[in-house]
């Protein structure tokens, strides 16, 4: 089926006859699309690290998943009337600036950015996704669906700690930057993009944040990934 066979009809939305909210929401989604495409682009480049082929075989599958979900994504901005690369352009250089400070230095270091990336970016997104309305809601909460691949994650990161003790510390120090460059990143892109602060602090099917809720919603982001890194037997 080709992409134009494949692009979604979407109904139409009252919640868009709000033109300020129409346009966050393509914001929103603009901003969800480039993510999706670049962790693709980078999970094909961490395969190239890949110790073996059922490695490599498992880090391809999450590329997959996240390719999948940049086409959700894309084709329902089509939907909308968008450009989708044209709406997902304005974030380039934030997700790249982003890369180029994490870029890892080995198969593990990859694997984890993965893991606390793709986890941070599916919290960040959902606490978002609380103020959109049902069907947009819905849209943002299947792209943030899993990929599959924590459990291999978790079991490549203990073993290879079992195996190499010191590899814990290094990792652990790893995750503290990369949550660290994460949280700056989302926190610039909020403040920076107008529109994507009014859909937080203007909800539709909920009330808007105020400061102090923001800091609460990045207090609980903090906290669920102290709990990933848990799981990986990384103190963070």
């Amino acid at each position: 089926m080709s992409d134009a066979e494949s692009t979604p009809v979407t109904t139409p939305n009252p919640a868009f006859d709000d033109p300020e909210y129409r346009t966050g929401v393509v914001e929103l989604l603009g901003l969800l699309s480039y993510g999706e495409m670049s962790a693709c682009e980078r999970l094909a480049e961490d395969a190239a690290m890949a110790p073996d082929l059922p490695a490599k075989a498992e880090i391809m599958a999450m590329a997959a998943s996240e390719f999948a979900h940049f086409r959700l994504l894309r084709d329902h901005l089509v939907a909308l009337g968008e450009d989708p690369y044209a709406r997902m352009e304005p974030f380039a250089e934030t997700f790249e600036a982003f890369h180029r400070k994490t870029a890892p230095a080995d198969w593990l270091e990859g694997l984890v950015k993965a893991f606390v990336f793709d986890g941070l970016a599916a919290d960040f997104y959902r606490e978002i996704a609380a103020f959109l309305d049902a069907g947009t809601r819905q849209l943002v909460l299947d792209a943030m669906s899993g990929t599959g691949s924590s459990e291999f994650v978790v079991d490549a990161v203990r073993g290879a700690i079992v195996i190499d003790p010191t590899v814990g510390g290094r990792l652990a120090l790893w995750g503290r930057r990369l949550m660290g460059e994460a949280l700056s990143q989302a926190q610039m892109v909020v403040a920076e993009r107008d529109e994507l602060s009014a859909l937080l602090v203007g909800g539709v099917d909920s009330p808007g944040m105020d400061l102090a809720a923001i800091g609460r919603m990045f207090t609980r982001l903090t906290e669920a990934h102290a709990a990933r890194m848990d799981r990986l037997g990384l103190a963070s």
